[in-house]
């Protein structure tokens, strides 16, 4: 081998250099797990330690030193499958940018297009391309872009302009507010406490993918995320003042609607704004009970600036009634402009609708309820002040010792913050604090007017809510609301079983994959597995080096990665065993092997069509899938080199030592040997027989369907673990009651009896954190009594350390990720098809090698669908339809061309030999010359396959089996529909042509 010095000085240069990148990892484990010594179960304190050794040298080399801070940035990150934690996509609202730019146009053209532009949005396209779309269609003309943009607030866009110039401009303002809202999300995340966030913004969909590693309080990160943070201070109306109305809603309201029954939850909050900050005197707006349809929803009647108390079951019901125009048509002159909220949840004690004192009355009832509010608002719905004017906040106590936020308005804020108070002193009227919608606090003011600009937002907070409310205001509100629109949330403990998984199944396909070369190929399949011992090496000191995150997936990728290295040697040594059949020595015959005209041009054509299907996969792929792909990718050009160069280094050292190999051992070497099959001869059986194959498969899929996991048709996924076997059927029954999820629940045992696989589309078109919380309570109170002991809502839904029931891991699709998930599978499996054929086409030169290859693939993506539709139905695992599903596909795909290219590359050496013999009989022996690699290649593939598929874990069984039978069913198609479909696809006189050049020769090559 040429450069040979030079080839070794990299392969020792790129070693040293993956070690140096993998000992980074190594250190920062180490570190971890002083911290988890140290804080022995407490996660604040685990947190902190980690936190303090940020800035201390961890890591010293003697020529330099490493900070933790800096060994973490350097080291193979894990990702949530792995380490647990959360994942989510949020997706920043564009309609409300939109809304934004136009100054909150009221043409109806715009706000029609506006509406319809996400019905109309096809796959994975834009929102604000699928605006445009909507809008050209509404106005066709009539309306020009110019006419709704162009105004004081955006002064870049003028009424002389384009459609096309302004769709630049506002294209450009929708991307500086997702950038916007991506610095905020960035500055709150950076302030909560998370090791190593994830946050970064995908293409130009609008959407924000933020992963937090470790975070464990599911519903707190929620409401982080998509608070808004538009801070708000409104004047409110007293209970007193809107109480005549009230009780006439009442009056029209029972016309209207069926007699209900008096609420029996709710709740309510004191607040105060510093001590100069108080509730005014009660009113009452009491009525008698009865057939009242606003008023026997009250839990308790308001006081001061609180109109009512009521569960939040009845929320939307409430506010329903107050948007109907007869309700409406009752308030007059400034109250007609009237704003009615909610504030945040909180408990009370009532009897008889009276807040009451426990100590004092012990039979009264501790109730949740949210509190109604009347905001003084105006034509132009503006507050009295804005939160723009705040320039600090920060989590602070009161003078009762209570969680309170702090916050500091500058000198504009301040002037007017002093004559708003100043008024409601005068007034004796109270001052909402309003943020998102939400009513904080309405304290009243007892000491005149505020000066100086400090205030306090007090009530009925815990000290991590404070934290985070100051969080938010400090980093500023968000450009746009923002949609929670997929979201996975894996525990520690679920995180700690998927890497013990991994490793088994990865220790397990090394050994078996080690011991096969070494019985097969003897001491060539030494030199085989430690060019596999460096190519992992090399793969995990690139994975670190680019700062990969690693998946379980990606594991999965590793382990196909053992079994694409040993391929690649595997054709080069079948190749050099032929060489010396035909009585060339070793030194040559190991030289003809590692040349072109010997296994370099099947391993580049097989490797090639692997890469460019792993591509694909990466392109159109998602979160662990992607991570798969880079494994897969890096594995492929990882073991290239180690077979074609590393072994060669080996196998030369030997030849040079005098050894004798033979690339065989004395059990091997009469195996997969002298075949002489009749392949074409069978070409009606295997025809027929795939006929039906396919037939049966599409009629199933007509039929049976797939089972369509969430991914693709959104939904609600929850992993959750009971103390002993229940019935998955009657778990199903009791969510589907309309009391819980409602009708469509399905429960699937996954894994042990003890573990359900529960999936749910309640509320999935609803992407707000309420939402979530809400499903989430609605399970808790559903299983609860499947469980002995004390657990909690917050045992039950969050993570922690050691956790062994309850929520384990929790997944939710919104129909718009789900529809662009479906939309790439698509792309991505036809991309893959369509890129391969081309490549064959330009390598083989011959249409008749891509449509052979194409028809191969084709089969066994439609045999894998029809085992899927078949059987998933009674299987003991689960066969989603899912990204999961679609990786492997399109690996089955790199596989199955893997096989068809080793096949055609020697189809087309045989015809281009001097083989004598029919047409067929050319053909048919240039098939038995591969079995050996064929079969050696198919074997190494189900042998690391059935490891993971029983190693691997629960979560990706149905994945791995996917794999599995298209490895097997790509083994069968490559011999039996790739190779006939080429013969009889070459006309009769190209045949004839062949047969004669052959058959004429003088010499002929065995």
């Amino acid at each position: 081998m040429q450069n040979r010095g030079l080839v070794k000085f990299f392969a020792i240069l790129f070693a040293l250099v993956s070690i140096y990148q993998l000992s980074f990892t190594f250190v920062a484990d180490g570190v971890k797990s002083d911290a988890k010594a140290f804080a022995n179960g407490d996660e604040q304190k685990e947190l902190d330690y980690l936190t303090s050794k940020e800035k201390e040298i961890v890591y010293n080399l003697g020529f330099t030193k490493f900070t933790y801070k800096e060994v973490a940035d350097k080291q193979i990150n894990k990702g949530l499958d792995l380490e647990g934690g959360i994942n989510v996509i949020l997706q920043i609202s564009v309609k409300d940018v939109l809304k934004t730019l136009s100054n909150d146009s009221k043409n109806p053209i715009f706000n029609k297009a506006l509406a319809e532009a996400d019905d109309m949005r096809a796959g994975n396209q834009d929102p604000i391309d699928a605006f445009f779309a909507a809008f050209d269609q509404e106005s066709k003309g009539t309306v020009k872009l110019a006419e709704i943009f162009a105004h004081r607030n955006l002064e870049e866009v003028t009424f002389n302009m384009t459609d096309a110039q302004v769709k630049t401009i506002v294209k450009r303002k929708v991307s500086e507010s997702v950038d916007s809202a991506f610095r905020v999300l960035t500055e709150r995340i950076d302030k909560f406490g998370v090791v190593q966030p994830n946050i970064q913004k995908l293409g130009e969909s609008g959407r924000i993918l933020v992963e937090l590693p470790g975070a464990k309080d599911v519903d707190r990160i929620k409401k982080l995320l998509q608070s808004t943070a538009q801070l708000e201070f409104w004047e409110t109306y007293k209970s007193s003042e809107m109480g005549n109305f009230l009780m006439q809603a009442n009056e029209v309201l029972k016309k209207t609607e069926v007699a209900v029954k008096p609420a029996e939850t709710a709740k309510a909050v004191n607040d105060t704004l510093g001590k100069l900050l108080t509730d005014a005197s009660a009113d009452s707006t009491a009525t008698a009970a009865g057939n009242s349809p606003l008023i026997d929803k009250m839990v308790a009647y308001g006081r001061g600036p609180i109109l009512g108390y009521f569960s939040s079951k009845d929320t939307a019901t409430v506010a329903g009634y107050f948007r109907k125009p007869e309700v409406k048509s009752l308030l007059g002159g400034e109250q007609r402009y009237a704003k009615f909220v909610w504030s945040k949840p909180t408990t009370i004690n009532v009897l008889e609708k009276q807040i009451v004192d426990p100590a004092k009355t012990p039979n009264s009832k501790k109730v949740e309820v949210l509190e109604l509010y009347a905001l003084k608002g105006n034509r132009q719905n503006q507050p009295a002040m804005s939160g723009g004017v705040v320039t600090d906040a920060s989590d602070k106590f009161d003078q009762m010792g209570k969680p309170s936020v702090e916050m500091v308005m500058n000198s504009r804020g301040a002037k007017d913050w002093e004559a708003l108070t100043g008024k409601a002193y005068a007034e004796q009227s109270s001052i909402a604090i309003v943020l998102d919608n939400v009513v904080y606090s309405a304290p009243g003011v007892t000491s005149g007017a505020i000066t100086g600009g400090i205030s306090q937002i007090t009530g009925n907070f815990d000290i991590s809510e404070t934290k985070d409310l100051a969080n938010i205001l400090r980093a500023g509100k968000l450009p746009a609301s923002a949609d929670i629109v997929q979201f996975d949330a894996v525990g520690p403990s679920l995180g700690q079983e998927a890497i013990d998984n991994g490793i088994n199944s990865a220790l397990v396909g090394l050994l078996l994959v080690s011991l096969w070369m070494i019985v097969y190929y003897g001491k060539s399949g030494w030199y085989a597995n430690i060019a596999l011992i460096v190519n992992l090496l090399f793969l995990f000191g690139i994975l670190a080096s680019i700062g990969a995150i690693l998946t379980l997936p990606g594991i999965a990728g590793i382990v196909l990665t053992m079994g694409t290295a040993v391929d690649a040697n595997i054709i080069i040594y079948e190749r050099a065993k032929e060489e010396l059949r035909l009585g060339k020595t070793l030194e040559e015959a190991v030289k003809v092997s590692f040349s072109w005209r010997g296994a370099m041009s099947s391993i580049t054509d097989a490797n090639v069509t692997h890469v460019l299907t792993g591509a694909v996969l990466f392109i159109f792929g998602t979160g662990p899938i992607k991570g798969f792909a880079t494994t897969l990718l890096i594995g492929i050009f990882t073991s290239l080199f180690t077979s074609i160069f590393i072994t060669r280094i080996l196998l030369e050292w030997s030849i040079a030592r005098k050894n004798n190999l033979t690339f065989v051992t004395s059990m091997s070497k009469n195996w997969f040997t002298n075949f002489h099959y009749d392949f074409l001869g069978k070409k009606k059986i295997t025809y027929i027989f795939s006929s039906c194959v396919v037939i049966i498969s599409i009629a199933s899929l007509f039929i049976n369907g797939l089972d369509e996991g969430v991914d693709f048709v959104g939904g609600r996924t929850y992993q959750v673990r009971f103390e002993k076997p229940v019935e998955a059927s009657q778990v199903a029954d009791e969510l589907s009651d309309a009391a819980a999820f409602g009708s469509g629940v399905q429960a699937k045992v996954l894994g042990d009896k003890e573990q359900l696989k529960i999936v749910t589309k309640y509320k999935i078109e609803d992407p707000s954190s309420e939402a979530d919380v809400e499903a989430n309570k609605i399970l808790f109170n559903s299983l609860k009594k499947y469980y002995s002991g004390d657990l909690t809502y917050e045992k039950f839904v969050n993570a922690y350390d050691g956790k062994t029931i309850g929520v384990v891991s929790t997944s939710k699709v919104g129909p718009a990720v789900a529809k662009d998930i479906k939309t790439n599978s698509i792309w991505a499996v036809l991309g893959a098809m369509a890129v391969v054929f081309l490549y064959l086409m330009v390598s083989f030169r011959k249409w008749q090698y891509s449509l052979g290859a194409i028809a191969a693939v084709a089969h066994d993506v439609i045999f894998v669908l029809g085992i899927y539709s078949l059987c998933y139905k009674f299987m003991p695992f689960h066969m989603e339809m899912d990204q999961h599903f679609i990786a492997a596909i399109l690996t089955v795909i790199g596989y199955s061309m893997n096989d068809t290219v080793i096949v055609f590359d020697r189809i087309r050496e045989y015809l281009a030999g001097k083989t004598k013999g029919s047409f067929n009989e050319i053909v048919n022996r240039s098939i038995n010359t591969t079995m050996s690699r064929t079969i050696n290649t198919s074997l190494t593939m189900v042998m690391v396959l059935l490891i993971m598929f029983i190693f691997g874990g629960e979560s990706i069984r149905g994945f791995i089996f996917a794999m599995l039978i298209g490895i097997v069913v790509g083994t069968y198609s490559s011999l039996f529909i790739a190779t006939p479909v080429l013969v009889d696809s070459i006309s009769d006189a190209e045949h004839k042509r062949i047969e004669d050049l052959h058959n004429n020769a003088k010499e002929e090559t065995v």
